[in-house]
């Protein structure tokens, strides 16, 4: 299994439990973790067989623009589910990260990492039926 890493994904986004960071917005740093199997791109050396990583950039701007969730862990979760759906992957981790939480007396950042499988997608479209 191959992985393929977009690291520091910034993104606007009004996401939060405090009714000020859904009102007002903040930002929100990601990164993913992509597995998959990329020997027919490395083979070819082709574009036309390799994973489309901007494609997957504007696959996670868009989902982490366009929704509103009280938790990153929420948003991460959502953010494997569209990826999974969206393109040939084994696996994800994603990583969502609050480089400036709502915390007294705290400088540092917070971050929640979910990782998940085509498996897990698959499970979901069971509970569906």
């Amino acid at each position: 299994m191959d992985r393929i890493r977009l690291e520091g994904i910034d993104v606007y986004a009004h996401h939060g439990v405090h009714p000020a960071e859904r009102e007002l917005g903040q930002r929100f740093v990601i990164d993913a973790d992509l597995w998959g199997d990329c020997s027919e791109a490395a083979l070819e050396d082709s574009l036309s067989h390799a994973l489309d990583y901007t494609a997957v950039h504007r696959c996670i701007c868009e989902v982490t623009a366009e929704t509103s969730f009280h938790l990153i862990e929420a948003l991460a979760l959502h953010i494997c589910q569209a990826l999974l759906m969206e393109f040939p992957l084994e696996n994800v981790a994603v990583t969502v990260q609050k480089p400036n939480p709502p915390i007294a007396n705290f400088l540092g950042k917070v971050s929640v990492t979910c990782e998940r499988d085509r498996s897990w997608l698959e499970s979901l479209g069971e509970d569906e039926s």
